[in-house]
Parts: C-alpha cells; sequence; structure tokens
C-alpha cells in the first residue's frame, strides 16, 4: 500500500517527511546526469517536489489530464494557456468563435510566461508536446538561473486523450491531433531510451492512474 506521506525530489533528494520512505524510481545516465523516472503503471508518490528555482514543463496529447493535473496538484506559480482562454472567453461574445480571438489568448499567455520568467519565480508550465521552442525558451532561463528544467510527460493512449477532450467539450482538428500524437510518441519513446529535449535535466513518465495519485506538484525552499 503506498504511504500517503510519500515524496521525492527529481535532484534524488528526499524532502523531510513526517512518515514513510520516500520512493526513488530513477534511471540515472551519469554521463549526462539524466535522471528518468518511470511512474507508469507503477505504485506512485503523492507528492513531486523539484529544487528551489526549478522549472517545469507538463507534456501529453490534448485531452491526457495537463490542466486538471496542474490544476489540481501545483502549489507555485502555473502557466496553462487554457486559463489565459478561459478569461478571454469570460468577455468575448458567445457567438463569437475561439479561432478568431485565438492570437490574443496566445499571445497573452506568452506575455504571461514572460513575466513570470523574469521574475525569477518557480513555475510550472502547459505545454502541448509540439511546442519545442517553449522548452528551449524555458531551458535557457534555467541555464540562466543556474537550476534546472524538468519534464513531465503524461503517457495517455490516444482513444483516452480523445475521450478526455469530448468530457471537457473541447477539442482539437484531426491535423493538429496527429500533430500532437507525433510530438508526443517521439518525447515519450526519447525518454523510454534516457534521452531528453535539450536543456531538461530529469524526466517523470506519467500514465493516467500515477497522475492521479499526485497531490501536489512543487518545489523546495531555498
Amino acid at each position: 500500500m503506498r504511504s500517503h506521506s510519500s515524496a521525492y525530489a527529481t535532484n534524488g533528494v528526499a524532502v523531510p517527511k513526517q512518515a514513510g520512505p520516500a520512493r526513488r524510481l530513477a534511471v540515472v545516465r551519469d554521463t549526462e546526469r539524466t535522471v528518468v523516472r518511470d511512474l507508469r503503471g507503477r505504485p506512485a508518490p503523492d507528492r513531486l517536489v523539484f529544487g528551489p528555482g526549478d522549472l517545469v514543463v507538463v507534456s501529453g496529447l490534448p485531452g491526457s489530464g495537463k490542466t486538471t493535473l496542474i490544476q489540481r496538484a501545483v502549489r507555485a506559480p502555473r502557466l496553462d494557456s487554457q486559463d489565459s482562454r478561459d478569461r478571454w472567453a469570460a468577455f468575448m461574445p458567445r457567438f463569437l468563435p475561439y479561432a478568431v480571438y485565438r492570437p490574443l489568448v496566445r499571445l497573452a499567455h506568452y506575455a504571461r510566461l514572460r513575466r513570470t520568467l523574469r521574475s525569477g519565480a518557480e513555475a510550472v508550465v502547459h505545454d502541448c508536446g509540439t511546442q519545442a521552442w517553449v522548452r528551449r525558451w524555458l531551458a535557457r532561463e534555467a541555464r540562466r538561473r543556474g537550476t534546472s528544467l524538468h519534464l513531465l510527460l503524461l503517457d495517455v493512449d490516444p482513444s483516452t486523450a480523445l475521450a478526455g477532450q469530448r468530457d471537457r467539450g473541447r477539442g482539437v482538428s484531426r491535423y493538429a491531433f496527429t500533430r500532437h500524437r507525433g510530438a508526443v510518441r517521439r518525447l515519450v519513446r526519447d525518454a523510454e531510451a534516457g534521452t531528453l529535449p535539450a536543456g531538461c535535466s530529469s524526466a517523470v513518465l506519467l500514465d493516467r492512474e500515477s497522475a492521479g495519485s499526485l497531490s501536489l506538484v512543487g518545489f523546495r525552499t531555498a
């Protein structure tokens, strides 16, 4: 049975806790100090705790549960384009299609991301998997800070992701979903081989169950 007080940090340093051992499921490539933790189909910790000043990017298929995980578990600045979309939708006329004001939503999202990064705060950033330039941006910022960039990768089969889109009442086009599917498949395949996107120090592979077990995604204090 999983201890509900379990916790660990991606840098391999256990976080102080009241009871129960820290679970450390890691494959360490000593040459590049790449850490990959595969929590798919395994008992998962209920907390993921990263280093102070670190950045975390959450990737996966549309409908895989990224926004749900971020909203439920993140106790730090979180940058999700869905938040920007919801704010704009609140005052846009209902008859106006999202496609009309989508460029403004994207601009607002990236402007907010820029402000957060300039503040020096830790942050968890939503990424669909196709925006490699966003990961490069985050990697540059992590290097500038002298901290690390980490990848949380939700590996959910396409049928489950499509069902998630239907449940939330929002979906993407078949063309866009195919692009996302290819990008996420490559990220998962590379992570399984111990190869991460440039600038990433670690990856945590999650399935729907292990993602649902997480009650906290946060950062240690300095």
